[in-house]
């Protein structure tokens, strides 16, 4: 009795994923078959399927290069890389680690450059690591739990005692998010985009046409109100990214950085900053 019952848990237990398994998901997930790939890494498609069967281990560098070709997120690298038996490649350090100092100088110079206008930095599960100045009288006025750290910007964006009630498109800014960050889940299968992109899609919405899907048009603004009143802000908002990274961290990173859409728009965000000066 003993003996069955300790096979029937050792049979429960899950089985590791194999590199083979791993590199044979990316390829599904970027909808390439077994032929395109191969041509691609210049591999034959019987040494890639003997790969994805586990009838052959890759090397460190067949698994480099496939990860290359299939545009592995660098976190996700390292997962492949381990899986195939070898030591990870890419480091992952804090933002505030002496090693990325030139990076987290260069992310606050956008930041306070971009003043009076607001923006702000992101990790990829789009966690608030840094802000400018011009974002706090944006987000006065929303629930503390929602700005209590970690602050999740998407949620904080959504979210009913968030910004929420204040965006005059939201129906449209909603559309919006949600498609940038299935997409996000589309290229990355991260499972915290995932439980993000569901818990979202739960929050109270518009029924306006159109609502799951992208929106049409060249720039979607952010029609915002401000807490204190006043005239309805029009941002626009670009983001930029390091190139070529070899830090987790940095590979992760966006900058989330708005324009006003409109001379009202500007003229508002010069007052704002103005006044907060002045009150220092």
């Amino acid at each position: 009795m003993s003996s069955s019952t300790s096979s029937r848990t050792h049979a429960a237990q899950p089985q590791p994923v194999t590199v083979g398994a791993l590199l044979r998901s990316w390829r599904e997930r970027r909808r390439l078959s077994q032929l395109d790939l191969a041509l691609d890494a210049e591999i034959s498609a019987r040494h890639l399927s003997f790969l994805e069967t586990g009838r052959a281990r890759p090397s460190r560098e067949m698994v480099m290069r496939l990860a290359e070709r299939l545009e592995v997120p660098l976190r996700e690298r390292n997962l492949l890389l381990v899986a195939a038996g070898y030591a990870p490649a890419f480091p992952e350090r804090r933002l505030d680690d002496p090693a990325l100092a030139a990076a987290r100088q260069a992310v606050d110079q956008v930041l306070t450059g971009h003043e009076p206008y607001p923006a702000l930095a992101v990790d990829r599960h789009w966690t608030l690591l840094a802000a400018n100045r011009a974002v706090g009288p944006l987000i006065a006025g929303a629930d503390a739990a929602l700005l209590r750290p970690p602050v999740n910007v998407l949620r904080l964006s959504l979210h009913p005692a968030g910004l929420a009630p204040r965006i005059a498109n939201l129906g449209e800014w909603r559309a919006h998010l949600l498609a940038r960050l299935r997409r996000q889940v589309e290229v990355s299968a991260d499972p915290v985009l995932v439980a993000l992109l569901e818990e979202l899609k739960g929050y109270p919405a518009p029924a306006v046409r159109g609502v799951e899907a992208e929106p049409a048009g060249v720039v979607v603004p952010l029609r915002l109100a401000l807490p204190s009143g006043g005239p309805v802000l029009s941002l626009i908002s670009t983001t930029t990214v390091f190139g070529t990274p070899v830090d987790i961290t940095l590979a992760e990173l966006a900058l989330e950085t708005f324009f006003p859409a409109d001379a009202a728009t500007g003229e508002a965000l010069r007052a704002l900053a103005a006044a907060a000066a002045a009150g220092r």
